[in-house]
């Protein structure tokens, strides 16, 4: 049974959703910024953060200021290729590296209509890249909500292709992976407090740019996964993208890749950042498939 205070939290976003349906694209992009300062505590006594520069985009270091640092994580945030700037890839990506004691690295990846397919995914092999010159490859998680938690995929997939050193962990928070939408479950939709399948199937066009949805590279549960590094999958049952996490889930063990499946009943499309009770099994269980240090793992991002 879902807690009282996710109840809560859900029934707002219903209040409002029938508000941001109807927003444009500059104003849904404001709003999803906005979401980045609402319901988490401060990260300044817990993280510090350090701005890299690359010359199509920004990225930033979340670096936590307890305990010594040995691994790192990649974070690539969600809204749905459209949306999201560094500030909001910063908020969760702090709250990703206090609760996992990991350095991670924020990126702002450039966003589509402006910047369509492969934008997203070269900015995310590039922050890679760099994370490299700091890093060893079994040093590196990947880490990624939403659009993000596709891009993950993508990305491992393209690192593949080009022969480079995979990370040793991928954790995907409820993972858009199949853009072209074919699955329409009415049931779903009537339960999803937040997402639409219509205006995902618009931004993933924009973001697509013309090229065929089922590419792997948009699409990666259509793409090869023989190889790809362990897998943790965070859904939640009452959001549209459920099916996404659970067919990532099965390609990936038919491919001989390991792969953990985490359901939370009743939960909506990413609630673990929505700071709910419900989020911190989600977190203890990132904390354990990562090998977090006990010590750095608080249980609440």
């Amino acid at each position: 049974m879902a807690s009282l205070v996710s109840t809560l939290v859900r029934s707002h976003i219903g209040l409002i959703n029938p508000i941001i349906k109807n927003l444009g694209l500059e104003q849904s992009r404001k709003l999803q910024d906005g979401l980045a300062r609402l319901g988490r505590r401060p990260l300044a006594a817990s993280v510090r953060f350090k701005q890299v520069n690359f010359p199509d985009f920004p990225c930033a270091w979340a670096i936590p200021l307890h305990g010594v640092v040995r691994c790192a994580a990649l974070y690539l945030h969600g809204g749905a290729y459209t949306a999201g700037t560094l500030p909001y890839a910063k908020r969760f990506g702090g709250e990703i590296a206090r609760a996992t004691g990991r350095a991670t690295f924020c990126v702002g990846y450039r966003l589509a209509p402006e910047y369509p397919f492969p934008a997203a995914l070269d900015d995310a092999l590039t922050a890679y890249t760099h994370m490299l010159t700091r890093f060893q490859p079994d040093q590196i998680a990947l880490i990624g909500e939403s659009a993000g938690g596709g891009l993950v995929y993508a990305l491992a997939q393209r690192l593949k292709e080009k022969n480079m050193p995979p990370p040793a962990h991928i954790v995907a928070i409820s993972p858009w992976t199949d853009l072209t939408m074919q699955r329409d479950d009415p049931e779903r939709q009537a339960k999803d407090p937040l997402l639409d399948r219509q205006a995902l199937l618009e931004s993933a066009l924009l973001y697509a740019g013309g090229c065929p949805l089922d590419d792997p590279l948009l699409s990666p549960l259509y793409g090869d996964l023989t190889g790809l590094p362990p897998s943790l999958i965070i859904v939640g049952t009452d959001e549209i993208l459920y099916e996404d996490s659970v067919l990532m889930d099965e390609a990936l063990k038919k491919s001989g890749s390991d792969s953990t499946l985490m359901v939370a009943e009743g939960m909506w499309h990413v609630y673990v950042f929505y700071g709910v009770p419900e989020s911190r099994e989600a977190i203890a269980a990132i904390c354990a498939f990562l090998g977090c240090p006990d010590e750095a793992c608080d249980g609440t991002a």
